[in-house]
């Protein structure tokens, strides 16, 4: 049984000028509450905060579904919906080298009781307040499927810095088929976090604003053609199937690669994409793929999530990220995440 998730049906509308219109989809999205009263998010904070973020410091990369096999396709992949953009928005903090502001850590309790994050990123949105991540990163798929508990999350964040403070998760916005029918075409989630917060003292928060107009928020393209290429931004951790070990996941890491249709086993999926990347699957789950990324800006658009990695080649190595297509589905449920507004804890 679901645990204290909301569902609504929902289909395909235009946010202003910047999404082409075109029939209505059907769709729907699924809203889970995370923590819902400015209390219950203040405790959250404080957990993540003590101790000198203790908590951040010796949280593990999260493990669950990080492996699948896969090969590619040759088949041009065409989309089925119209067309949608919308623009990145850029922050106060200006991107360092070629590292966007936008990407860090989602971190939560899993069903082991223990912390562990995930790679996420924030999205321009109109309330400022949407991170973009891997679905699994947020509904507990080893558990009836309800949300992962404690989550927030740390834009560029190393070595337990919160460099432009920590967002505690109010809410988030999933499709429906993942919860019901674990169906991983649907494996993203968008949530909506409150102002961030900086611990001024062991019992004192304090809001240091809101999420994209602090780190700005890359855009988003729904039913477009697979990108020639796109830069995939994450915190792999891990092996590789050989042994070897070249991530450590304490920094935010950059890899660039062609895109491709792509067939995937192991897991319910019908149309994948894929994405040449060496990044190992504990970590980089959630990463972001991003279009036209532009380094001096730090922005671009978001048009892929990774939601687990493959050697495709068989060489012991992990050679290619999965992600799901980005389609009208998709552009429903950010849409959705778009409208709540969440406010300050502090």
């Amino acid at each position: 049984m679901r645990r204290a998730l909301i569902a609504l049906g929902v289909g395909l509308s235009v946010l202003g000028s910047a999404v082409v219109a075109g029939p209505a989809q059907a769709a729907t999205t699924l809203v889970v509450p995370l923590a819902a009263t400015v209390t219950a998010a203040q405790e959250v904070a404080r957990f993540w905060l003590a101790d000198g973020a203790a908590n951040l410091r010796n949280a593990t990369p999260y493990t669950v579904q990080t492996e699948v096999g896969g090969e590619r396709l040759p088949t041009d992949f065409v989309p089925d919906g119209p067309q949608g953009i919308i623009p990145p928005v850029a922050g106060s903090a200006p991107p360092v080298g070629e590292a966007p502001t936008t990407s860090g850590k989602v971190f939560f309790i899993g069903s082991d009781l223990r912390p562990h994050w995930c790679t996420g990123t924030a999205v321009n949105s109109k309330y400022r307040n949407i991170v973009a991540t891997a679905g699994h990163c947020l509904l507990d798929v080893e558990a009836p499927m309800g949300p992962l508990a404690t989550w927030v999350f740390v834009p560029g964040y190393a070595e337990g810095a919160t460099p432009s403070g920590l967002y505690v998760g109010k809410q988030a916005s999933v499709h429906y088929d993942l919860d019901d029918l674990r169906d991983h075409d649907r494996d993203y989630a968008f949530v909506n976090v409150y102002s961030g917060v900086v611990s001024s003292s062991p019992d004192e928060l304090t809001d240091v604003g809101r999420l994209a107009d602090n780190v700005g928020g890359q855009g988003l393209r729904v039913n477009q053609p697979l990108a020639a290429t796109a830069d995939v931004f994450g915190y792999p951790a891990g092996p590789h199937p050989d042994g070897g070990q070249p991530y450590t996941g304490e920094t935010l890491e950059r890899s660039t690669g062609s895109t491709f249709s792509t067939q995937v086993s192991g897991l319910r999926v019908d149309r994948p994409i894929g994405v040449a990347s060496p990044f190992t699957g504990a970590g980089s789950v959630g990463s972001a793929w991003l279009a036209d990324y532009h380094s001096d800006r730090g922005l671009g658009y978001l048009n892929g999530i990774t939601l687990s990695v493959a050697d495709t080649d068989g060489d012991l190595r992990y050679d290619t990220g999965i992600s799901p297509y980005f389609d009208s589905d998709l552009y429903t449920v950010y849409r959705d995440a778009s409208n709540l507004w969440t406010g300050s804890i502090a």
